[in-house]
This record gives structure tokens, sequence and C-alpha cells, in this order.
């Protein structure tokens, strides 16, 4: 009988340790593979996504100048799923306010993102996390 309660202990003490979200922090994107044709990063600018609990804004930085919001929304994850809602876009977006599905991996600082957009288009793109 005791062993039940300990049990459950450990688990509160342990999942007290889980700080939110596993995509919370700043990720700075590498590159993808959209619809089998091979992006690296761009140049002459980096693409960084921020990520909380809940949400995310997307930002285009060049040197010299201040950082550009290029997208934001909100998320919400379901096992190896993210499902993402553009509610902000800097240019015109066939995606604002639709919920868009992807499948994440996280290894080590390396996030890895697969999808299709509702446009078709098949996405894999490579992020790595800023410190």
């Amino acid at each position: 009988m005791r062993k039940i309660p300990v049990a459950l202990l450990l688990i509160l003490v342990v999942s007290s340790f889980i700080d939110g979200s596993p995509l919370k922090g700043t990720w700075q994107y590498l590159g993808g593979i959209y619809n089998g044709k091979k992006e690296g990063q761009p140049e002459g600018y980096i693409l960084q996504r921020k990520y909380d609990d809940m949400h995310f804004s997307s930002y285009a930085l060049e040197k010299g100048t201040k950082p550009e919001r290029y997208e934001a929304g909100d998320y919400t994850l379901k096992g190896d799923t993210c499902i993402e809602i553009q509610s902000y876009s800097s240019q015109p977006s066939k995606l604002k306010n639709i919920a868009v599905r992807y499948v994440f991996t996280i290894r080590h600082d390396s996030l890895i993102f697969k999808g299709t957009l509702p446009t078709g288009m098949q996405v894999e793109e490579y992020w790595k996390r800023k410190k």
C-alpha cells in the first residue's frame, strides 16, 4: 500500500523539474527541404524563431539593423506533433489562422520539423538552438 504514494510522489517531483515546452527558447534556421528541393541558410541575414510555452515569433536579423518580426502565432504540442496557428505575418500569407501540423524531433540542440502545408508542399526544416 505504501508503494503507491511513494511512486506518485516520485512522479510529481520529477515532473516539477520539466520546464514547459521542449521548444522553449531561440532557434536559428539552418536550411530545409521543400518538395524535395534542398535549400540552405539565407545569405546576408539570419532567421530566428523564439518559442515560449504557447507562442512563437519569427525574426529576420541583418547586421546593422533592428530584428524584423515577420511571423508570429500560437502553438500546441501533442506528443511529437506541433500544431502551429499563424496569427501575424508581415507578408501576405495563406497560412494565417490555419492549423499546420508538424512532426518534430529534438536531438541535443537540433530541431527538425516535418509536415505538409495546406498548399500540399512537403516541408522539412532544420533549426539549431541558440545558447
